[in-house]
């Protein structure tokens, strides 16, 4: 009787196996694909946040190149207005060239007030308010009742130290995008 409740339960196993080996199979093969839906999901959310991260460095590129430019515009605008005014030949194309540049220039500011970190908004800022002191003075040189620091040399010098204020802001601009200005290397 020994070796036939041997065989018996060698049968019952085997029967037992035969039955539950497509069950733990599929569990198994349920619990894979959970686990690769998982991954999938994992690598999916990380390309949608550097797709992101991408797109966001993209338009504050955009900005920065925007207001940059802007800035040197209007700056040179005035500049070339203040000539004008200096020379007495005030015309109307040379101030609606100036006051074009100028409103090109308030428009990417405010685009960089939505955008820009702090680092570059207090250089756009700083470089913004100057501007527009600059451009105040040369109005009222224009018109012929300047304010005290607003002869034709004074607001000359002023829109030149503006340049290197305008190099403090485009290197925050840089820094901020973090471009690198390691060594530079030179060809052998």
């Amino acid at each position: 009787m020994g070796t036939a409740l041997v065989a018996l339960a060698a049968a019952t196993v085997g029967v037992i196996g035969t039955l539950l080996a497509p069950v733990l199979s599929q569990r198994l093969m349920a619990r894979a694909q959970a686990e690769q839906f998982d991954r999938q999901q994992r690598t999916d959310h990380a390309q949608r946040l550097h797709a992101r991260h991408v797109a966001e460095e993209d338009r504050r590129r955009d900005c920065y190149v925007a207001a940059n430019a802007a800035y040197r515009r209007h700056r040179v605008e005035l500049m070339n207005f203040l000539w004008l005014v200096h020379k007495g030949e005030v015309t109307p194309e040379g101030r609606q060239a100036m006051e074009a540049a100028r409103h090109v220039h308030h428009a990417a500011f405010a685009e960089a007030q939505m955008i820009a970190s702090t680092a570059v908004m207090d250089e756009l800022d700083a470089v913004t308010t100057a501007l527009s002191e600059l451009y105040g003075r040369t109005m009222r040189l224009e018109e012929g009742r300047p304010v005290p620091g607003g002869s034709f040399q004074e607001i000359h010098d002023g829109l030149q130290e503006l340049w290197g204020r305008g190099q403090e802001l485009r290197t925050a601009m840089r820094t901020d995008l973090g471009v690198d200005d390691g060594p530079v290397a030179r060809p052998a």
